[in-house]
């Protein structure tokens, strides 16, 4: 079929396919990422905010490609089987819906479904014309003109540093897989989903990448914080802060979306702003923590960090921190074992929402903190939540329990009394905070985790990553405290949930007047005092063998 010459431009081909699906006209944007699509570089990375329509566009794209050549392999890999099945269906449907694409259709003797097939026109080949595969999937093996790598950078694969190296590596497939023509391609659809984001490093191994935010920005800020690759009819001094796409998001619903995912979701899900990676803007990092396991009795007298690859934690202690951040061992722990000076619980109750019940366990020795529990439930004030509560304080042997009352006005406390004097009695107090709750945090944790006295064990982490998974996928990361400890700054509403990590904060504060005390000092003086003890079994030995050879007249 000879396509007419109007047809050869993407663009009015999108018109076309959106006008049969019933769409309105597409927008500005949605006409340049067309022309970027069907644009000469043969590797391309389209990063565009939730919602504008880039898998939608793509499939068009496809069909146009096929329109064009039936002899073109197109392969799909998204994150996900299903997601790429989802992207070659919609395919698909629109070479059978669309009139103009009738002689596209398969035929009774070329492979038709969903996952793989091929164009009425196209030749006899090993490869169909479409074919969908999840990234996990066996990739070796296919061949493509074009591969679209369709929003293969998600929460689930990406979320800790060793999920982010074998994505990298993922992709490094796809060079094998395509085909060494002048007009092969490889297109990357996709929305950052952390800040050590794939499509970063894609762009140092020669792809070009082209962002469209939903908000306009100076020219400044595109230089700075995007290395000059937003669009041009995003990058308007006059217009900052304005929607991109007004007629389909409006300033309004994008303050709304901005409220609804906080600071730093908004800025990555929508104005793809991977600044964050400059790990400098995060005061709290978890390579200055001590990862050890800890005895629920003792402890070593001192501890000696060091930041040394050797004594990196792998990836059975799951690490959601900025890239580079590590957790490290210790390099030496010194002096005895010796019970621990005392054990405090904190709670930063929530109510029904969806903020959990934040709770950390933390003991002390010598001045360094130990974290033997933390984490979050959900629940508000039931009484499954201060049973499970009062449970932890006495499986840790807890002396004391402070409890956050901004919240409530006491009520938690109330509630909780009855509670504890039938499974651990201990002390209960609340506690009061005026200052911005992030800076309070930081104030708090940077100081103690600056000088490494922060000592947090392993199976904490463990269970702080686990129980975030019963979230839903787009929110486990936020409940972490992990992670709320590695991207907190000190802008208001810098991360959506700080249950967790304000509880660690309180139980820190608790022990903060003891924290002046001297490791080694400590040592000394517990030497002295076994001296002294040595000395005074031995006079008493003496004295009581000289008063037996005594007599009396």
């Amino acid at each position: 079929m000879d396509v007419p010459e109007k047809l050869k431009d993407f663009r009015n081909f999108l018109y076309i396919v959106w006008k049969e699906l019933n769409l309105p006209d597409p927008t500005k944007i949605q006409y340049e990422i067309a022309d970027y699509m069907q644009g000469r570089d043969r590797r391309v990375i389209i990063e565009g905010f939730r919602g504008v329509g880039k898998s939608w566009i793509c499939s068009a794209y496809v069909v146009h490609q096929l329109l064009l050549d039936p002899s073109k392999n197109i392969l799909v890999v998204s994150a996900s089987k299903t997601r790429a099945d989802d992207f070659s269906t919609f395919t698909l449907r629109l070479i059978h819906e669309l009139p103009l694409l009738a002689h596209l259709r398969p035929n009774d003797k070329q492979r038709y479904s969903k996952i793989s097939f091929d164009v009425g026109p196209a030749p006899a080949s090993h490869a169909p014309s479409v074919k969908s595969l999840g990234i996990t999937s066996q990739l070796t093996g296919s061949r493509a003109d074009i591969i679209v790598a369709d929003d293969v950078e998600v929460v689930s694969n990406s979320a800790t540093q060793g999920m982010r190296d074998k994505l990298g590596e993922q992709v490094k497939e796809f060079d094998a897989i395509l085909k060494p023509d002048d007009d092969s391609k490889v297109l990357f659809l996709g929305t950052p989903q952390s800040e050590d984001t794939i499509y970063n490093k894609l762009s140092e191994r020669g792809y070009i990448k082209r962002i469209w935010p939903s908000q306009h920005i100076t020219a400044k800020v595109n230089e700075l914080s995007y290395d000059g690759c937003v669009s041009s009819i995003c990058v308007d001094d006059t217009r900052e802060g304005e929607s991109t796409e007004p007629l389909r998001f409006s300033d309004i619903d994008l303050a709304e979306r901005e409220a609804s995912y906080g600071r730093t979701g908004f800025a990555m899900q929508f104005m793809l702003d991977t600044r964050l990676s400059d790990v400098d803007r995060f005061p709290l990092k978890t390579s200055d923590l001590i990862v050890m396991s800890v005895d629920p009795s003792v402890a070593p007298e001192k501890l000696v960090w060091a930041r040394d690859p050797k004594l990196e934690w792998d990836s059975s202690v799951p690490n959601v921190a900025l890239s580079g951040d590590r957790f490290y061992r210790p390099m030496e722990t010194l002096g005895s074992y010796v019970p621990y000076t005392g054990s405090v619980m904190s709670i930063d109750p929530s109510g029904r929402g969806k903020d959990e019940t934040g709770y950390a366990i933390v003991k002390m020795l010598n001045g360094y903190l130990y974290v033997v529990d933390a984490g979050g439930i959900q629940g508000g004030y039931s009484d499954e939540v201060l049973k499970a509560l009062a449970v932890k304080a006495q499986k840790q042997k807890v002396n004391a329990i402070v409890v956050e009352s901004n919240f409530g006005d006491g009520m938690f406390v109330e509630l909780f009394k009855p509670v504890l004097i039938k499974i651990h009695p201990c002390t209960v107090e609340e506690v009061r905070h005026n200052i911005q709750k992030e800076r309070r945090i930081i104030d708090t944790l940077e100081p103690v985790m600056n000088q490494h006295r922060l000592v947090v064990d392993p199976k904490v982490i463990q269970h702080d990553y686990e129980s975030a998974q019963t979230y839903p996928l787009e929110s486990q990361l936020k409940y972490q405290m992990i992670y709320q400890m590695s991207r907190l700054t000190n802008q208001r509403g810098a991360i959506t949930h700080d249950d967790r990590l304000d509880a660690l904060s309180m139980a820190v504060a608790y022990w903060t007047e003891q924290m002046a005390q001297d490791a080694d000092n400590r040592m000394k003086e517990r030497k002295v005092d076994q001296i002294d003890a040595e000395l005074r079994k031995f006079e008493d030995s003496y004295m009581g063998k000289k008063a037996r050879k005594m007599t009396w007249v």
